[in-house]
């Protein structure tokens, strides 16, 4: 297949929007992490263990000021981490009631429940 001007410029465009719409989606602020490991009950060596990160990755992502840069790959497998563990990541102007970011139980039943958050 020969790429001419038109055919690069559609997949140029096509990947800008794909490597967009990936960053916004997994965009993480370090207070988010801390917080969210606080709800777990984990410390930080947990949190590498279950992303399959360094300690030394967690550690200088939860030193950051603001939102956490790093790999896209990387912040993407916190947030996963962080919802297979049932934890919602609520990103700036996503629906929540003060329209700010935080963290929250992804169902109210798991903040209900007894000692939710700690490991057994």
């Amino acid at each position: 297949m020969m790429f001419n001007t038109d055919n690069f410029l559609m997949f140029a465009t096509s990947l800008l929007n794909y490597r967009t719409s990936k960053t916004s989606r997994n965009t993480i602020s370090a207070a988010q992490m801390r917080a969210a490991r606080a709800l777990l009950g984990i410390d930080q060596r947990e949190l590498a263990e279950l992303s399959g990160i360094s300690l030394p990755t967690i550690q200088r992502m939860e030193a950051s000021d603001g939102n956490v840069r790093g790999v896209i790959d990387t912040l993407t497998k916190v947030v996963e981490a962080f919802d297979g563990a049932g934890i919602e990541l609520i990103g700036e102007n996503k629906v929540s009631q003060e329209g700010g970011r935080g963290v929250r139980w992804k169902r109210a039943t798991e903040s209900m429940s007894p000692g939710a958050g700690e490991k057994s």
